[in-house]
């Protein structure tokens, strides 16, 4: 008598439908893929670009002062070229702009915002 509940069409027909949702659900997020991107930001290693060479400029009429912040962005693993690209030369300071001056230097002017002295990291954020 049990048997016979449990097999019931309506039943059978139920745990089918359950088992089609499931398996079509399964199929899209597999098929979800999201391209690989270049941007990133962080003190570890980030995929999307590498900084390799960097250079500080000093300020001519003050050498205490950074004039400028200058440095390669290589794209890695199948990145793009980065569009943006901003420097932060004080834990918690102001962000300087970038702009690319021949591929792939990248030059930002500080214009003598900072003191050499209270340079403490350079946070470089790159995106496409």
């Amino acid at each position: 008598m049990f048997l016979s509940r449990v097999f019931r069409v309506r039943n059978l027909a139920l745990l089918a439908l359950v088992l089609i949702l499931g398996a079509s659900a399964y199929a899209f997020a597999a098929a979800n893929v999201v391209p690989e991107s270049g941007a990133g930001d962080g003190a570890e290693t980030i995929s999307g670009y590498t900084v390799t060479d960097v250079r500080y400029t000093l300020g001519a009429a003050d050498p205490t002062k950074i004039d400028s912040v200058k440095f390669d962005i290589a794209a890695t693993a199948g990145a793009s070229a980065p569009v943006t690209v901003k420097v932060q030369l004080v834990d918690a300071g102001a962000w300087f702009a970038c702009a690319v001056t021949t591929s792939p230097e990248w030059s930002c002017s500080v214009a003598s915002a900072v003191n050499v002295a209270d340079a403490d990291q350079l946070r470089v954020v790159a995106a496409q």
